[in-house]
């Protein structure tokens, strides 16, 4: 897909996510959470944003698999695209049930189950790390001989459908359940009840599901989230936090075979306290308990001027220098890393505004090369420098309040 058409996804998915949220609103259903919500977004937001490097990388990994080890030749008909949609799903099955179950997958899945909400918001908790993932997985259709155009073209199709399926606004959808991946089936595969844990893998047929023994009805209210909530906002620590946990469990296990089977155990074979210990090493622990209306208003905007240079980006990114896309690439990183922190209310935040202001004067001196800019930027340095400590407790003041 050119990428320049993906920018298009962007406004219409968060059209859907502000629909769903009006029709939450109007029956009465709290089912947005604040800094949930902008933690989804700003996950999706990363995951969009490296598409654009990745999806050269994944038709490159496919044309090559398929130009040197394919089985058979074979051409574009309906049955062979209905075929192709069976295998991907069928494949997909597979990989997202290893994924709870092997803890290095489970590492690059467990973003996508980190939020106690379940609205649309959630189907953007994508990291590079799945995309990777399962794009090994999905290397068997090349060799088996599916062109890379169709594997693209019906991994699109694929990409999109689940968005449609995080959400409690849709009830039961009657005898669809009976062969198409529902809200309904998705909510228990969410859910961290004991009854509905590790079920429900499938992403567009549920018979898979029925076919080995993974699906559950849903019955009982679901709790959605983590058995073991993970309480932090922090971008680079929900990324992260299980990656680490395997490292520090890996570190203090003896013997190889043992170690091993931490790295390709299930997650029950972390030390269950090992998070509360990173925690403690790693998250500084004056995490706030309440938001300002300023804080509130900032993080939105933030958010929004996010989304907008993100659309930008995608749209216009053929036009684009390399240099100014890697300092937007930038950008966009400290700011969801920034956005974060500011919901946890932390005092570093302030060198992170400062660097993403002077990647921004980069840019202008990029595009506008003169010595009264490089000139400019210089001066401009000198109150950093000079009034560093009044200038970062006048920004807290005003972002955190007294």
């Amino acid at each position: 897909m050119h990428l320049n058409h993906m920018a298009w996804a962007v406004p219409l998915f968060l059209g859907l996510m502000g629909l769903e949220y009006l029709v939450a609103r109007k029956t009465g259903k709290n089912y947005f959470g604040f800094a949930s919500s902008v933690s989804n977004i700003n996950v999706g937001i990363a995951e969009r944003l490296l598409d654009t490097f990745t999806v050269g990388i994944f038709y490159f990994v496919y044309e090559f698999l398929h130009t040197h080890f394919a089985i058979f030749d074979i051409k574009p008909g309906f049955l062979l695209w209905f075929s192709l949609l069976l295998l991907t799903d069928f494949i997909w099955y597979w990989y997202h049930r290893l994924a709870h179950e092997v803890n290095f997958l489970w590492a690059a899945h467990v973003v996508h189950h980190q939020s106690d909400d379940f609205n649309y918001t959630v189907s953007a908790r994508i990291t590079v790390f799945q995309a990777f993932a399962r794009m090994c997985f999905w290397s068997v259709l090349p060799v088996i001989g599916f062109p890379p155009a169709m594997i693209i073209s019906v991994q699109l199709v694929h990409g999109i459908y689940p968005f449609f399926i995080h959400t409690r606004t849709i009830p039961k959808l009657g005898f669809l359940e009976y062969i198409f991946v529902t809200p309904s089936h998705h909510r228990v595969h969410h859910a961290s009840n004991d009854h509905y844990l590790d079920k429900n893998y499938g992403d567009v047929f549920i018979f898979w599901d029925k076919l080995f023994g993974t699906f559950v009805v849903e019955g009982e209210e679901p709790v959605y989230g983590l058995t073991k909530p993970l309480d932090s906002n922090s971008f680079l620590w929900q990324h992260f936090h299980f990656i680490l946990e395997i490292v520090y469990t890996v570190k203090q296990t003896s013997g190889f075979r043992e170690r091993l089977r931490v790295v390709f155990g299930r997650p029950d074979k972390i030390d269950p306290e090992m998070r509360a210990r990173l925690e403690k090493r790693f998250l500084s622990p004056d995490k706030a308990e309440h938001f300002t209306r300023r804080l509130h208003a900032y993080v939105v905007w933030q958010v929004i001027g996010l989304l907008v240079v993100l659309f930008s980006f995608l749209l216009l990114e053929y036009y684009v220098p390399v240099f100014v896309q890697v300092c937007i690439t930038l950008v966009i990183f400290l700011t969801l890393i920034n956005t974060g922190a500011i919901l946890e209310q932390k005092r570093w935040v302030f060198y992170l505004e400062y660097v993403r202001l002077l990647i921004g004067f980069v840019i202008i001196c990029y595009y506008w090369p003169s010595p009264s800019l490089y000139f400019c930027l210089l001066v401009i340095q000198l109150p950093f420098l000079l009034l560093q400590g009044n200038m970062k407790r006048g920004y807290e003041r005003l972002l955190y309040g007294g």
